[in-house]
């Protein structure tokens, strides 16, 4: 049996107060909206009660977010990509930001079992004045409990229409990808945090940017294998590969929150479901 779930995620901004309005179809849900920082910003937690996809699934996520309006997305636990014999199992999501709208997505890990067949597609477009920052954080493999990822693809896909695009598709078969000094070079976590406007970024602003997170990836222990640059006037990108999940997600919090105070003035609240 395969799943097919379907999520319209609506932001609207009234008085000072950001509201989330959603509809579903299938096993995909929205938790009650929470204000963890005020009235400002809303915060949602999405869940998937099947807790994993397989062969033919396919879970679509569609975000809008109007004018002035401000949510922040994440999820309770990891996406979880399981065997898959023939068809691949599919997450789409596609967000759109109206003029003067912000958007943080900041999903858990993208979990690649053995043997899967994952497609993880992201589209954001952003509109001038509106700005998002997001990260992607892929894990291959369980091999702190001995089950690496030594068969399956994962395709990944990460796009700000005519302005920035990344994707590829990792085969746990190509040992040069996976171990070479050029590919993964053994690493088996893949984290990646953004900030796109919907407009050129002002250099000095970009510059400040780059050098605060700079600053924190230079204190991590992933600093060998962590760096940020602005590949694009409208892109801030933070890249770092791990051995596991754990570090990884702790270097971008800290990023995400150095950012959130110089590019926003905004404190880093987490996400409550964050602590549990």
């Amino acid at each position: 049996m395969t799943w097919h779930a379907t999520l319209d995620l609506h932001y609207t901004r009234r008085e000072q107060r950001t509201l989330a309005h959603f509809h579903h179809e299938g096993p995909l849900r929205v938790l009650q909206s929470l204000y963890p920082e005020g009235d400002a910003v809303c915060h949602n937690v999405l869940v998937h009660p099947p807790g994993g996809l397989v062969g033919g699934d396919t879970l679509s996520i569609n975000i809008r977010v109007q004018d002035q309006a401000h949510g922040l997305i994440t999820t309770p636990g990891a996406t979880r990509f399981y065997k898959s014999a023939t068809e691949a199992a599919v997450q789409n999501v596609h967000a759109r930001l109206e003029s003067g709208a912000r958007l943080e997505w900041l999903p858990l890990e993208a979990l690649a079992y053995n043997q899967c067949r994952a497609v993880n597609k992201a589209v954001f477009e952003v509109a001038p004045g509106a700005e998002l920052m997001g990260w992607d954080i892929t894990a291959l493999g369980l091999p702190a409990a001995d089950q690496p990822f030594v068969q399956g693809t994962f395709a990944q896909h990460i796009e700000v229409p005519g302005v920035w695009r990344e994707q590829g598709r990792i085969d746990a078969a190509d040992l040069r990808l996976m171990n070479g000094p050029l590919g993964l070079a053994g690493q088996r976590c893949m984290a990646t945090l953004f900030f796109v406007a919907g407009q050129p970024i002002a250099r000095e602003r970009r510059e400040q940017a780059l050098d605060v997170v700079r600053a924190v990836i230079d204190s991590h222990a992933l600093r060998p294998t962590a760096g940020a640059t602005s590949p694009h006037p409208q892109v801030l990108v933070l890249r770092v590969l791990a051995p596991l999940v754990e570090p990884a997600l702790d270097l971008l919090k800290l990023a995400r929150a150095a950012w959130r105070q110089q590019l926003w003035a905004m404190e880093a609240v987490p996400p409550r479901v964050w602590a549990t």
